[in-house]
């Protein structure tokens, strides 16, 4: 599917300037330079803060950092089983070896031997049982797993000795439970199985399906998918004073981190420091798995009271660490003759790994997007995390809403074909209403639902019906190429699983010469969550964007931090940010009153100035004066999100604080005889609300479509059936999409509408959502397969749609006809 770089356009100017061209076409820049002017510095595309420094290299990460005297390096030796007992480790011959300062093993941990996010349940290092009194030893849960830590004088020293570990460990092999499916039919879960149900515990679905004029039944199997991080897993943990530690981390939770480490180093949370300028990606790969990481750093460095850096191989990141979970559907629905859902049973049973992780606040997730945009009037959902003797997947983009949602949109699809009807009538026939059928499963009130206008908007924008009919003439003649089309809709909810995670606190600080620093509980990892938070700031107090300077993510600023995670990094840090921003500006309004006469609330700040009672001073010269009349010039901000409720137990409540929409129109061709496809063109209309960076958030609406059509089409996980051992655990067999697997025609807007909730100036979230917008990529390319079939037969297409994957559905819906 990949097409090659023309060489000319790597040299083009004119290529570029027209790329810039058709990026400055989808924002209102004449709009945004007249509120510029007015003083605005919210909803203003501009560059990320640190675009500059990434250009020029100069941009600090976790590994960058200069290494201080007497740094020792860790690496990590991993089991050679998926499953069985650990009973001896014979650790001489690697203590032995060239470079090695020591090894680490779980006794030598002082306090608990344990990272689990949840559920205490997932060991730092595999404990050894004892032996004489007959005991076994300890439990090994998957190949990959951390046996010991090998700390060395370099990295190649420390990694060489770690790869003895298959020498080292004396093990006793079991057989290993590696699907979905097994863990199902064992009973064997994470967390306790879920069920969700509209009313009477789901007794009504079985009559609304039974009683329906049309009914469906089916299984469907989405993999999984890794974050690919560019950046991997890494800690460089520095002993202090008195029996401190302090750790560099490549985090998007510091907070978690800091309690991992005190807990694992038996010290209170003020004796560790966590600390992370900006990550190199993390897609939630780093919420909670960079835990491991943190504390076996930080437990070797306490031992040898030396630095001790931790940065694993991309091989081995893949072999410990979780991603994305893969679900397996069992699902029967009944609809009437528009294809409107009556009635609906599904069962989710995800890969949850060796161990808790997040998987349940995931399961949770799932089981609130199955309805995704549509009015279910009888619905019974059923959870199960299973437990396998594989890596703990936890939180990737999405947190379980792909997961939940694709499974409704491939019902959809299955109905619309089981009616002859485009596919597009019968979603837009379940859409949920504005005052009535607007009430979801779980209770919540639908209150800002905007999914008619938007798609009604794309699709008379993408030419969809014209389109519709183009392909079906282009099919008729084709009989190799065939053409797929699909438009889908996403409706995302947003704010964490459990409410206590909804709430966040910033740092302003306002110095002498009018310069302004801001710390905030979040943490940077190339979305541009920096960039907005200072765009807040400046907004606030009126002044130039280039007066913001936002700080690294310390736990020693802003303490007890939730996540960057859930797409709530703006929505919460943002409004702390303002908070803090604005109880300064207020103090400095009642001061120039009082120094220059006037009102407060006449006083106002704007484009590095500030009016008052007629005069005009600098931003920096106010300052100056508050400054000697002894003004606080600076203040912290809090913010909590308002009117979230959940009960874990019955499955019902308010869990997010709005909903974020978009959709997506994609244009594929398949080759019959091959299985290789192509996009040719994506369409894409996206919900931010009032974008507080539209730059940016067209970044990251193009940056989620092409990693969400990755993990439904190329990304493709693989566990050896016998050993259990990862087998694309590296870029040379696990393909994340490319640049030329963008299409060529790729056209991304933003939906102009405010947020209907107080939102930090009315924007939306944009992290998450887009990533079930590439739903479109894999139904057209199921409507192409579809096509060869002369769409008579459901094709049983898994994701990822390989290729393989497609020449499978491919040969099932050719040879229907015959069977039949």
């Amino acid at each position: 599917m990949n097409k090659p770089i023309d060489p000319a356009l790597l040299q083009s100017a004119e290529a570029f300037a027209d790329y810039a061209a058709n990026t400055a076409a989808r924002i209102d820049t004449g709009a945004e330079a007249e509120a510029l002017a007015q003083g605005a510095r919210v909803g203003i595309s501009r560059p990320h803060e640190s675009a500059h420094l990434h250009v020029a290299g100069e941009a600090t990460y976790t590994d960058d950092l200069p290494e201080l005297a007497g740094t020792l390096h860790c690496a990590l030796g991993l089991s050679p089983v998926a499953a069985g007992r650990l009973e001896a480790l014979d650790l001489d011959a690697i203590r032995a070896m060239p470079g090695v300062v020591d090894v680490i093993v779980a006794d030598d941990i002082p306090g608990a031997n344990d990272c689990g996010s949840i559920v205490h349940d997932d060991p730092l290092l595999c404990p050894v049982g004892p032996q004489d009194d007959g005991a076994t030893g300890g439990e090994i849960r998957f190949l990959g797993q951390p046996l010991f830590a090998v700390i060395a004088r370099t990295r190649t020293e420390a990694r060489r000795a770690a790869a003895r570990a298959k020498e080292a460990a004396r093990v006793v092999p079991a057989e290993p439970v590696l699907t979905p499916q097994q863990a199902h039919a064992r009973g064997q879960y994470v967390v306790p199985p879920m069920h969700l149900a509209r009313s009477d515990k789901g007794v009504a679905v079985r009559a609304a399906i039974e009683a329906a004029p049309h009914r469906l039944k089916g299984e469907l199997d989405v993999g999984g998918q890794e974050q690919f991080y560019l950046e991997g897993q890494i800690s460089y943990a520095i002993p202090k004073e008195g029996g401190t530690m302090q750790v560099y981390c490549s985090t998007q939770h510091p907070t978690e981190m800091q309690h991992l480490v005190a807990h694992a180093l038996h010290l209170h949370s003020n004796e560790v420091h966590i600390e992370c300028r900006r990550m190199g990606g993390g897609f939630g790969g780093k919420e909670s798995q960079s835990g491991l990481f943190a504390c076996i750093a930080a437990v070797a460095a306490n031992k040898l009271r030396r630095p001790v850096k931790l940065r694993p191989d991309r091989d081995d990141d893949f072999l410990i660490t979780g991603r994305r979970h893969c679900f397996w559907y069992e699902y029967e629905v009944g609809f009437d003759d528009e294809g409107r859902i009556l009635g609906a049973e599904i069962s989710m049973v995800s890969r949850a790994g060796h161990s808790a992780d997040l998987s349940g606040p995931v399961m949770t997730r799932a089981l609130c997007h199955f309805d995704n945009a549509y009015w279910l009037p009888e619905v019974s959902m059923h959870g199960f995390s299973g437990r396998t003797n594989t890596q703990s997947n936890t939180a990737f983009r999405g947190f379980g809403g792909p997961q939940g949602a694709i499974a409704v949109e491939y019902v959809l699809d299955s109905i619309a074909r089981q009616l002859g009807r485009d596919a597009l009538d019968v979603r837009r026939a379940n859409f949920y209403g504005k005052t009535e059928r607007n009430v979801t499963p779980y209770g919540q009130v639908i209150r800002d639902n905007v999914i008619h206008e938007l798609v009604g908007q794309l699709e008379s924008s993408c030419d969809y019906r014209a389109r519709r009919d183009a392909i079906t003439a282009f099919n008729a003649k084709s009989p190799v190429l065939k053409r797929g089309l699909a438009l889908t809709p996403i409706k995302f909810g947003i704010s964490f699983n459990v409410p206590h995670f909804n709430q966040a606190g910033a740092l302003v600080h306002v110095y002498t010469d009018g310069s302004i620093l801001v710390n905030h509980g979040g943490t940077e990892m190339g979305q541009g969550l920096n960039t907005k938070v200072a765009q807040v700031v400046a907004h606030e107090l009126g002044v130039e964007f280039e007066r913001v300077r936002a700080t690294a993510t310390d736990t020693t600023k802003v303490a007890n931090t939730s996540a960057t995670a859930a797409s709530t990094g703006a929505d919460l840090n943002g409004k702390a940010a303002q908070d803090a921003a604005r109880q300064i500006r207020q103090r400095l309004a009642d001061f120039a009153a009082r120094r220059h006469g006037g009102t407060p609330d006449a006083v106002r700040f704007a484009n590095g100035k500030v009016q008052v009672a007629g005069r005009e001073l600098t931003f920096a010269t106010l300052v100056a004066e508050a400054y000697t009349d002894r003004v606080q010039l600076w203040s912290d901000g809090f913010y909590s999100t308002p009117g979230l409720h959940w009960n874990s137990q019955t499955m019902q409540g308010h869990p997010f604080y709005y909903f974020a929409y978009g959709a997506a129109v994609s244009e594929v061709v398949v080759d019959t005889l091959t299985g290789e496809w192509k996009l040719l063109r994506a369409d894409v209309l996206h919900d931010a609300g009032r974008s507080l960076n539209p730059a940016v958030d067209i970044g990251q609406v193009e940056g989620a479509f092409i990693q969400g059509m990755g993990w439904l089409t190329t990304e493709e996980l693989v566990w050896h059936p016998g050993n259990g051992k990862l087998l694309t655990h590296a870029p040379s067999t696990y393909k994340i999409p490319t640049a030329n697997d963008c299409p060529p025609v790729f056209n991304v807007r933003l939906f102009d509408g405010p947020n209907a909730e107080d939102s930090i100036h009315r924007s939306k979230a944009v992290g998450e959502p887009p990533l079930l917008l590439p739903f479109s990529v894999f139904f057209a390319i199921r409507d192409a397969v579809s096509a060869a079939g002369g769409h008579r037969a459901d094709p049983p297409l898994r994701a990822p749609a390989t290729s393989e994957a497609i020449l499978r559905a491919l040969t099932a819906v050719q040879a229907a006809p015959a069977a039949a």
